[in-house]
């Protein structure tokens, strides 16, 4: 672990962060690389699902980069994103900090997708940094997945202790897409990564004051979302998955958390308190008894753990591969 020091070129306050050392090499030879030489810009996608740390390790990547960026670079929503991209000055960093919980359909995502493509001329004429903090890369489009992003850095949680992430290069990230996303499922043969690390959930833009304001930027976000008005097609998709998942829930004589690990298991994750908001809208509310520990279940003679992600890669100390 290499300890980060940066002074914050906004308040002149000192930072302090620790970062894994081969996360911290490459952020130097890859993305710095790319925008202080090679005169291009770099993209990459945070993915991971809710509540894991993503957004935590995309400012801490972001801030050793730029020591400039600020919460006026981090962005919630399309129109911001493509303001901030016309705003940045070269060799700047800015992260588009999703506003969607839980299943995002890929209609959710076209707007970014779009923007993402239009605005390419501009990202590279000012050799930006740009993070996609996503719930999961799978819901990028392919152009966007498999040309312009440069790496895929997914985070997770182990044994239900959040802060651990895996890198894919843009070789495995394009194979893993190819071949994982049918199922999204980050555990396919033919994309295992040697690049895990851990991080600490450690606020990379200085003091609680500002910490405190970024969370309520994003509580609005989310808010914001929420009230927006959704398309006939989205409206269709919310409501087949709802009926859905109550249906399995009763046919199987499930409980909500005993669901909600089924679930992820298929990689298709939805968090105990969605699944109970959604049965809660057909009146079905889960008895006190019913409830299990969150450690272990049993569905269909199965145990199963709910905490803890097996995502089908050799230890760490195998290998190293670079973000490129």
């Amino acid at each position: 672990m290499a300890i980060i020091k940066i002074k914050d070129d906004n308040s002149e306050n000192l930072i302090e962060y620790f970062m894994e050392d081969r996360l911290k090499h490459n952020l130097d030879s890859k993305v710095r690389n790319s925008l202080e030489k090679k005169d291009k810009d770099y993209v990459i996608c945070v993915d991971g699902k809710e509540g894991v740390g993503k957004s935590t390790l995309a400012l801490q990547m972001a801030k050793y980069v730029d020591s400039t960026f600020n919460l006026k670079r981090i962005v919630f929503n399309p129109e911001e994103f493509r303001e901030a991209i016309y705003k940045a000055k070269k060799g700047q960093c800015i992260v588009y900090d999703e506003a969607f919980t839980g299943l995002s359909s890929r209609t959710s995502l076209s707007p970014v997708n779009k923007v993402l493509i239009s605005l390419m001329m501009q990202m590279r004429q000012k050799n930006l940094f740009v993070i996609l903090v996503l719930p999961t890369f799978f819901l990028l489009d392919k152009y966007a997945a498999l040309f312009r992003t440069k790496a895929l850095v997914h985070v997770y949680e182990n044994k239900g202790r959040r802060g651990y992430f895996l890198v894919y290069n843009s070789k495995l990230k394009k194979y893993l897409f190819l071949f994982g996303k049918q199922t999204y499922s980050y555990s396919t043969k033919h994309a295992k990564s040697r690049f895990k690390g851990h991080f600490y959930g450690v606020f990379a833009l200085g003091s609680k004051e500002i910490e405190d304001k970024y969370k309520k930027m994003k509580e609005k976000a989310l808010q914001d979302s929420e009230k927006n008005p959704m398309s006939a097609g989205q409206i269709k998709y919310r409501d087949q998955r709802n009926i859905c998942l109550f249906l399995l829930r009763k046919k199987l004589d499930l409980t909500y958390q005993e669901l909600s690990n089924l679930l992820e298991d298929y990689d298709f994750p939805v968090s105990f308190v969605q699944v109970r908001d959604i049965c809660a809208k057909f009146g079905d509310i889960e008895p006190k008894s019913d409830k299990i520990n969150n450690k272990t279940t049993k569905t269909n003679g199965d145990t199963r753990k709910s905490d803890g992600e097996d995502n089908g890669n050799e230890p760490l100390n195998d290998g190293t591969y670079p973000l490129n």
